[in-house]
């Protein structure tokens, strides 16, 4: 993926959807831990950047 877009309030759809339904993220912290809203539960969650680039499918917006 391209990494200049990725910014904090990009949102971007991961290829596994979550437990509530939707697979839409919205980003709240870039780093070397990436940190995650869920749009559709507000649920947050840290992966590492390198997890995020393997598992990230497209950037929205």
């Amino acid at each position: 993926m391209d990494e200049k877009k990725i910014e904090v309030g990009t949102k971007v759809i991961m290829k596994k959807g979550h437990p509530c339904g939707t697979n839409l993220w919205e980003i709240v912290r870039v780093g070397v831990d990436m940190k995650l809203k869920c749009v559709n539960c507000s649920r947050i969650i840290m992966m590492p950047r390198v997890e995020f680039n393997k598992k990230i499918k497209k950037i929205v917006e």
